[in-house]
């Protein structure tokens, strides 16, 4: 995967004809939730200033102290190769979740994986991650998938 920075992303949404950016990051739950925004608000994307409520979503906060702030890293922008047909490409970025108050949010599981990676480093254990894919079917399919 190439390694993007913010001007990268700007210059490939302009080339790529790219009319949705995805800002994507996970509920407490793993469920992948996002939040759609045009290129027009990239830079404001990139800056880190897109809000959304986070007591909508379910398990974050509660209502009093629902604002809560996106952190998109290009690093991981991509164009998905699905949505490439007809009016233009949809793209996305995965996000750190803040609180309006700057700090981390502390059930945004990829905040939590940095805090754990720096903790194993400060002992000096080597990280040793990888993505496992299982089959999540509690009984095996028949042949007609049922």
């Amino acid at each position: 995967m190439d390694e993007y920075c913010g001007d990268n992303v700007r210059n490939l949404v302009e080339k790529e004809n790219v009319n949705f950016i995805r800002l994507q990051f996970t509920d407490i739950f793993g469920k992948l939730k996002n939040v759609a925004i045009s290129p027009k608000q990239l830079d404001e994307a990139l800056n880190n200033q897109v809000m959304f409520d986070g007591s909508s979503v379910k398990g974050f906060v509660r209502v009093d102290e629902s604002d809560m702030c996106l952190a998109p890293d290009p690093s991981t922008f991509a164009i998905f190769p699905w949505r490439n047909i007809g009016r233009g490409k949809t793209a996305r970025m995965i996000c750190d979740v803040y609180g309006a108050d700057g700090l981390p949010f502390p059930g945004c599981s990829r905040v939590v994986l940095k805090k754990v990676l720096g903790e194993l480093k400060e002992l000096g254990t080597k990280k040793l991650l990888s993505r496992i894919l299982k089959p999540t079917s509690p009984r095996p399919l028949n042949a007609r998938g049922t």
